[in-house]
């Protein structure tokens, strides 16, 4: 738990070379121009990212969610954006990973892990965020197909994806009558919203995905009807860890620069690194990353071994990080004076970045509704 192995240190290096050399050189022109970088993906499949721990089988990596930890947190440090794009396209992928069947793997994965196509997870709608098993997009079944209706909102990718794993309602009311279904992006009556103009991740468009009369084959299921809730739910698990992983690489890079600007800014005829003040406000980021690291890493150890406490020590992981890494890059820019609001300085944008970390993948409200959920149930566990 608490000493990486030499292949997991290598693991992380290379994701962090890879974030130096094609991700953090150009954060600031992505963020600037709300481009998204759709021509670093390949780049980024090849290295194995975009099946992290899809079964080797189809294409995937087939490591660890400890080792997905390391992954998502290394990549953050160039673009906290684009690594979190690439966690969600992840938990997309693996959805047909885990529950389709061996057609279904076979046809949508190998390009999926390449990145040579790109995923997105269709679950929030407009009307329904927290409470997702009030979801409305309706499937109806219509001989060997389903027609879809309604609306997704706040979908990465959107637009830009090529596959939409989608969370619709075949059934009764709540979580029972939800399925998860595949729709491709040329599938005739879907369509995309406009680009959400958003505080942050301009590096990676957000819009709503629209279902009308969409038509897509009962074969693109995902699994048995009813199940897509119980899906979704296991998505979550993963989501959170990998975006709680994305909120420490942030957060790291953020103190990096802080650091750094500390060694070469002079002030009352010293080094402001010598302040002891400065120096103690460091120690408190350092600790409180240090801390929230070892949480993702126990939950992403809980997820991989089936411990029954894994969706609460997610949430926890989930909620401790993200609000620890906000609080770490708002701090490095806090310490950086006028400089950190200037966008040349590239803090500011990773506090814009990290603020929406603690809404997605449940937001850090629901994660207490969770782990409180599992307190007033069982106690505290032994």
């Amino acid at each position: 738990m608490f000493d990486l192995t030499a292949e997991q240190r290598e693991i992380s290096r290379t994701a962090r070379e890879f974030a130096d050399v094609h991700l953090a050189p150009h954060a600031l022109d992505w963020d600037r121009d709300k481009h998204f970088p759709v021509e670093v993906f390949p780049k980024a499949g090849a290295l194995g990212l975009g099946g992290v721990y899809i079964k080797p089988d189809v294409g995937g990596s087939g490591l660890t969610r400890l080792d997905a930890a390391l992954v998502f947190e290394a990549l953050a440090t160039g673009c906290a954006a684009v690594s979190a794009f690439i966690s969600i396209h992840n938990m997309a992928a693996w959805v047909i990973d885990e529950f389709g069947d061996d057609d279904q793997r076979g046809r949508w994965l190998p390009s999926m892990c390449a990145m040579e196509s790109l995923g997105a997870y269709c679950l929030t709608e407009p009307g329904c965020g927290s409470d997702a098993a009030a979801l409305r997009t309706t499937a109806a079944r219509d001989g060997d197909e389903y027609v879809l209706n309604g609306v997704k909102q706040f979908i990465s990718g959107a637009g830009a994806a090529d596959v939409y794993v989608v969370m619709v309602r075949t059934g009764e009311a709540g979580p029972r009558g939800i399925s998860a279904v595949v729709v491709p992006a040329d599938t005739p009556g879907l369509s995309f919203g406009a680009p959400e103009r958003k505080m942050g991740w301009h590096a990676q468009p957000t819009a709503q995905v629209v279902f009308d009369n969409a038509r897509v084959p009962v074969a693109n299921r995902i699994g048995r009807e009813g199940l897509g809730f119980a899906m979704a739910m296991r998505g979550l698990n993963g989501g959170r860890l990998n975006i709680a992983s994305c909120s420490l690489g942030g957060a790291r890079a953020a103190l990096e620069k802080a650091l750094d600007y500390l060694r070469t800014r002079r002030a009352f005829d010293d080094e402001l690194i010598n302040f002891q003040a400065l120096q103690f406000r460091l120690a408190d980021m350092a600790t409180e990353l240090e801390v929230a690291r070892t949480m993702v890493w126990r939950a992403a150890s809980a997820v991989q071994d089936g411990d029954p406490r894994a969706v609460e020590l997610c949430a926890m992981a989930k909620r401790f990080a993200t609000d620890a890494g906000f609080s770490v890059a708002n701090e490095a820019l806090q310490l950086h004076g006028g400089y950190g609001y200037l966008a040349e300085y590239g803090v500011e944008k990773i506090v814009r970045d990290l603020r929406v970390h603690q809404i997605l993948e449940g937001t850090n409200e629901i994660m207490r509704v969770i782990v409180s959920r599992g307190l007033v149930k069982d106690g505290l566990a032994a």
